[in-house]
């Protein structure tokens, strides 16, 4: 089969490797439909790393997918040849004591499609997921809605670990496909008013076009000020989706005393750096968020039932073989990108 591996820094090629076997019972053989290029797979990209994950070349990244059944081991119960499927990229050993106490997500023997030294990603025209990765969808609904269940996923995660989004006024730093994805659940949720800032200007009209009360882009305009004079007893809840330290400068003053503050984003740094005395005064709470936790199918219910759609997250389209022109235009954050799809057939 074909695979698209990195093979240095902002380089890439397709290469021929084999196909992956079914090796356990529980293996499903999928061949891959479409797939998302995500922020993570960027990092890669361009910087070889994230924190102490480092790529060792040749390396397939990609996990934000969706894929056709191809065959399965004897002891699958789940899914079957010919199901369309979304596919999410964690893999958790179900045995260890994060498992065992409802946390795969932190599981001790974690492995993620696409990350250096656990998983080799979906890039590639076939990969092998366990079954409990692998999510049957509706026959209504699209492989992009499926591939993009996995960062909708988060911001299903996200929103319902922070505070109760029924009357909520809620600020959200960054409008990647992240900040998308905290978006619509949270409005989903009952969340009364949404404030969103982002760099790029056609982000911010996609953020206004779903949702948004007011939007502010950081480089023109001074965010806190925008809006603090339209909410002047500051925001519940502060998302931070971009990675940004001046996005988390910004949530600190923007949250009311006892509000929460979510960081979702991940920088290129090492640590953040926070304001003691307004966090002690405000009495700030702060909950990092790691990728999800039983979301999936919250994520592709709520886009089957209608509540959300994620029509306006896919912005670009490539295929497969022109997969480096997808990453160096969302590198480049250019043409107002959201998110770009790899079409495989």
């Amino acid at each position: 089969m074909k695979a698209m591996k990195l093979t240095g820094i902002r380089q890439m090629e397709m290469m021929e490797v084999s196909t992956p076997s079914i090796l356990n019972d529980r293996d499903v053989l999928i061949r891959m439909k479409t797939l998302g290029v995500c922020g993570s797979d960027i990092h890669y990209y361009i910087s070889g790393k994230i924190g102490s994950q480092v790529v060792k070349y040749p390396f397939t990244v990609g996990h934000e997918g969706a894929g056709q059944v191809e065959a399965v081991g004897e002891g699958v119960t789940m899914v079957k040849p010919g199901d369309r499927i979304a596919i999410e990229p964690a893999m958790p050993c179900w045995e260890c004591d994060q498992c065992k106490a409802g946390r795969p997500h932190t599981c001790r023997n974690l492995l993620f499609l696409g990350c250096p030294g656990q998983a080799e990603g979906s890039l590639s025209e076939f990969i092998v997921m366990p079954e409990t990765s692998c999510f049957k969808i509706p026959d209504q609904m699209t492989y992009d809605e499926a591939a993009i269940s996995e960062p909708l996923a988060i911001g299903v995660y996200a929103v319902k670990q922070s505070i109760p989004m029924k009357g909520a006024r809620v600020g959200i730093l960054g409008f990647g496909p992240i900040g998308m994805s905290v978006l619509l659940p949270a409005l989903a949720m009952g969340a009364k008013e949404v404030y969103v800032s982002d760099k790029i200007d056609e982000r911010l009209r996609i953020a206004q076009q779903n949702g948004a009360l007011l939007t502010a882009n950081a480089d023109t305009e001074d965010v806190v000020e925008k809006i603090t004079e339209k909410v002047p007893g500051l925001l519940d809840v502060v998302f931070e989706c971009c990675g940004q330290q001046e996005a988390i400068d910004h949530a600190v003053e923007l949250l009311k005393p006892g509000g929460k503050l979510m960081i979702i984003g991940i920088p290129e740094f090492d640590r953040w750096s926070l304001p003691v005395d307004k966090l002690r005064h405000k009495e700030l709470c702060i909950q990092s968020v790691r990728r999800q936790n039983e979301a999936v199918q919250p994520a592709l219910d709520m886009m089957a039932s209608g509540e959300i759609s994620v029509s306006a997250m896919a912005t670009h389209r490539f295929d497969f073989k022109d997969t480096r022109e997808a990453f160096d235009l969302v590198a480049g954050y250019r043409d107002g990108v959201m998110k770009a799809m790899i079409d495989f057939d």
